[in-house]
């Protein structure tokens, strides 16, 4: 068997694996998609591994490229996304090969650590592969009363209203310099990134509203009878009268979308009223590729982490 990364033409064959093992109705998978994610993506091309037997690729990891900062410094990270085995070769440890193998290319190409929040049952076969738990990623939830009594849209005909393209570029500059004072890690945003990751992407469509004042990108995210409205990238100027209106701006939005509940990351958003704050939020995991043991330590602190729900959640 044969392990090595993969070129621009596999990518036909790769979508065939990926949807042999996770299923051809169950993803919403393309060509089309999958350059979306790992080709167009502000921070770079992809890492994409495959294990090729007979010439033909069996198996598949993809690491998306990633950034984060804590004040001046820059992490060039990888985001641990797509994996797959083809159901006939199952069995055979693949995934562990590539992964491991993936490990290497990436230590020798310079980053700093991969990261991802794996589910309950992939969480341990990275855990006995050297990756570490940094903690539960930090959720606010709060009720939207007015949404109980509001017909609101439920069609999810998600709307993007922004005012102004040069506003966007202000507002990431400043939120950017805000962020770097706060001595915690964050994703930098930029007018490119929020566009990639929320207005056009293919896999999710979210509400957008931009003003002069902030960027706020958010969808309903279903959970039987109750309609969440996750609230994933928040940006703003900080004062008074911005979040006056941000908080308003956040109801009406929920109330709009029929929301019952909403949820945001409560370290970057100071929404107002009753909610319950805690670890309520998929489990982050790291793995150290080229970090000095200091560094290492405060990623798994999850206090250090200072993301938008939209900065980790799979899409």
């Amino acid at each position: 068997m044969i392990i090595r990364e993969a070129s621009s033409k596999d990518i036909p064959e790769i979508v065939k694996v990926l949807k042999a093992s996770l299923g051809e109705n169950d993803l919403p998978l393309s060509e089309e998609i999958w350059n979306f994610k790992h080709d167009v993506n502000p921070f770079g091309t992809s890492l994409v591994l495959v294990a090729e037997e007979d010439k033909k690729i069996v198996g598949v990891r993809a690491f998306m490229r990633w950034e984060w900062k804590k004040e001046k410094l820059v992490y060039r990270a990888l985001r641990a996304v797509d994996t797959a085995t083809h159901p006939e070769y199952q069995g055979r440890g693949i995934f562990k090969k590539l992964t491991l193998k993936a490990v290497e290319v990436a230590k020798d190409q310079g980053y700093n650590f991969i990261f991802n929040t794996p589910n309950d049952q992939s969480r341990p076969g990275y855990l006995k592969i050297g990756w570490q738990i940094a903690g539960n990623v930090n959720v606010a939830l709060k009720p939207s009363f007015s949404s109980f009594l509001s017909k609101g849209n439920h069609s999810g005909n998600y709307e993007i209203n922004i005012h102004s393209e040069e506003s966007i570029n202000k507002l990431c500059s400043n939120w950017n310099d805000k962020m770097e004072g706060e001595s915690r890690l964050f994703t930098p945003k930029s007018r490119e990134f929020l566009c990639w990751r929320y207005e056009r992407n293919p896999l999710q469509k979210y509400e957008v509203l931009a003003t002069e004042d902030f960027y706020i990108a958010s969808y309903i995210k279903k959970r039987r009878k109750i309609r969440e409205f996750r609230v994933s990238e928040c940006i703003y100027r900080k004062d008074k009268v911005v979040s006056s209106g941000l908080n308003k701006a956040i109801k009406k939005l929920a109330r709009k979308l029929g929301a019952h509940m909403i949820s945001f990351a409560p370290d970057i958003l100071p929404l107002k009223g009753l909610m319950l704050k805690g670890g309520y939020g998929p489990i982050l995991t790291v793995r150290e590729l080229n970090l000095k043991e200091s560094e290492y330590s405060r990623l798994l602190e999850i206090e250090n982490w200072n993301n938008s729900i939209g900065d980790l959640e799979l899409f």
